[in-house]
């Protein structure tokens, strides 16, 4: 077959914004947070896990170390006991700890507000860095691809990169940038509704005749493609 062009990609992906829009007009984050070192700390520890559980876990964290300040000073043993039930709770520990030294030693305290600067924050990667500056300062300067984004994205055939990390470079080309603020959020829902990763719902699917994917995603047909009849109507056999 022919390599799409990235004008028809951009054409099906600007197209997939706008119904993403229509679904998910004012979507929030489900990450509880009240300034922006907890969103930082509450997406670092969402890695791995769902945010309910982070929820969980961050009311005593708060209300034990509520700063940099306080978070830099503590003992990392008695982080773990406070998210434990989170995956990876030691290696986030540490790095709950570190990160929160950086912004003490480096940034007088206040998280960082530039791509360049939170990225030397001890666990934070470009992921997390995007969802900050999005959510904290109002920054749009790329987007967050999580396995929801990329699993929507590739299936969409609107990447074709190995991992999320090099997905969004590919995802940045194909949509313009007044489109990339909600994407993540909007994504990440219909991607726990919709588009889920073992029995995506493609018969009820919003982008069921703009998706490369439908009907077969994983490479399996996973349900009945719907026959159109008459003026687009959808009729299923």
């Amino acid at each position: 077959m022919p390599r799409e062009s990235l004008k028809s990609k951009r054409e099906r992906g600007i197209e997939v914004c706008r119904r993403m829009q229509e679904m998910y007009p004012n979507v929030k984050s489900a990450l509880h947070f009240d300034s922006p070192f907890t969103l930082v700390i509450c997406v670092l520890l969402s890695a791995q896990t769902t945010d309910a559980a982070v929820n969980r876990v961050t009311p005593e964290l708060f209300h034990r170390w509520p700063d940099p300040e306080s978070m830099a000073a503590a003992d990392v043993s008695e982080i773990e006991e406070v998210i434990h039930p989170l995956g990876f709770f030691r290696t986030k520990a540490r790095h709950c700890v570190e990160c929160a030294q950086v912004i003490v030693s480096d940034f007088g305290g206040e998280v960082p507000g530039t791509m360049e600067e939170l990225v030397t924050l001890p666990g934070v990667g470009r992921k997390t860095a995007n969802i900050v500056l999005n959510k904290a300062f109002g920054v749009v300067d790329g987007i967050a691809v999580d396995t929801h984004v990329y699993r929507i994205a590739s299936r969409l055939k609107l990447v074709s990169a190995p991992t999320p990390a090099q997905a969004e470079p590919q995802l940045l080309k194909v949509l313009p940038r007044e489109l990339w603020g909600p994407v993540n959020e909007q994504w990440i829902h219909f991607g726990r509704e919709v588009c889920t990763s073992q029995h995506p719902k493609c018969d009820t699917c919003q982008l069921v005749d703009i998706c490369p994917s439908a009907f077969k995603a994983n490479g399996k047909p996973n349900a009945r493609r719907p026959r159109r009849t008459g003026a687009g109507e959808r009729k299923d056999k």
